[in-house]
């Protein structure tokens, strides 16, 4: 029924997961009541709110960049990592991973002002389709997540971004797409420098990688910024499991859930083999670590926001 919460979820262990758990820490004078400004909710965003595949956006972003600067130095087509790059070679950009992947992103944007940065990246997203799907990236968003998002909000959750993506790329769509402001979003990011001449200040972007918020540096990155534990975590590959270890660890009701992309049909299957977001200890130790798996093929009615209606 329309009214029901996560309208687009199918019943299950997963949604009824998330349902308890709501329900036990927003019952105020119950045993796991928790107060407010306590409920902190993180999500990763490449895999878990939208479409990760073949490459996550931040790539087909710095490809545009990649053939403007391939203009000015034709050696560069000849030059690895940009070789592969300019040759839209998935294999050899998987190949170098994703640190190494992700600082050529961030080079290729170097010595512009973060304000430039950031009205070229709302404008190459209102024009860039994915490449598979046919649609514009902002449509790759996944319904079932929106709805999650929503509803944690209204029951008095804070909601947090922690991505492995750029973080002013994600600062540009995930206010209008999520809901999420940009105070609230974590990212990988570069170095600024700071610039004032002539009645002027800028924080110039530098070419040198400032953090890669993955794995590990995910939980170190939640406590400098938020300086809450999270209560709820969402991810979707291994990269984000010390950030559901780390939610799961603390005191009192915790729920950590892992979107497993079983579903070829409707987006993409891919786990062990998908070298940038590999899903290998978060899913095999899953029960033992007390994460909870949605599998989208079994969990999601619908998977993108123009799929059929939910029954």
């Amino acid at each position: 029924m329309a009214d029901q919460p996560l309208p687009s979820w199918n019943e299950g262990p997963a949604r009824s997961a998330i349902l308890d758990f709501v329900a036990r820490v927003t019952v105020e004078g119950g045993p796991d009541y928790v107060p407010p400004s306590e409920r902190i909710a993180t999500f990763d965003n490449d895999g878990t709110l939208w479409c990760e595949q073949p490459l996550q956006s931040q790539f087909f972003f710095a490809f545009d960049r990649l053939e403007e600067l391939a203009r000015k130095d034709p050696t560069l087509r000849e030059r690895q990592p940009y070789k592969a790059f300019l040759e839209r070679d998935i294999a050899a950009i998987h190949s170098l991973g994703k640190q190494a992947a992700f600082e050529v992103a961030f080079a290729t944007h170097s010595g512009m002002t973060a304000d430039e940065f950031a009205t070229i990246a709302r404008n190459w997203l209102m024009t860039a389709r994915h490449p598979k799907l046919g649609v514009p990236f902002t449509q790759c968003v996944y319904r079932p997540q929106i709805e999650l998002l929503s509803y944690l909000r209204a029951n008095g959750f804070k909601i947090f971004i922690v991505s492995g993506g750029g973080i002013e790329l994600i600062r540009a769509f995930a206010e209008d797409n999520y809901g999420v402001p940009p105070e609230q979003v974590i990212g990988s990011s570069v170095r600024l420098r700071f610039e004032g001449s002539g009645g002027r200040a800028d924080l110039v972007r530098l070419s040198e990688l400032n953090s890669f918020d993955d794995r590990e540096v995910k939980p170190a990155n939640i406590a400098l910024h938020i300086g809450r534990r999270p209560i709820l975590a969402f991810g979707n590959s291994d990269g984000d499991l010390a950030m559901l270890r780390y939610t799961l660890a603390g005191n009192g009701q915790r729920l950590a859930l892992l979107l497993h992309h079983d579903d070829e049909e409707r987006e993409f299957a891919y786990d062990r083999e998908f070298r940038l977001s590999p899903l290998v200890e978060a899913l095999d130790k899953a029960a033992e670590y007390g994460i909870t798996v949605v599998g989208m093929k079994r969990s999601w009615k619908t998977v993108f926001p123009d799929g059929p209606p939910p029954s």
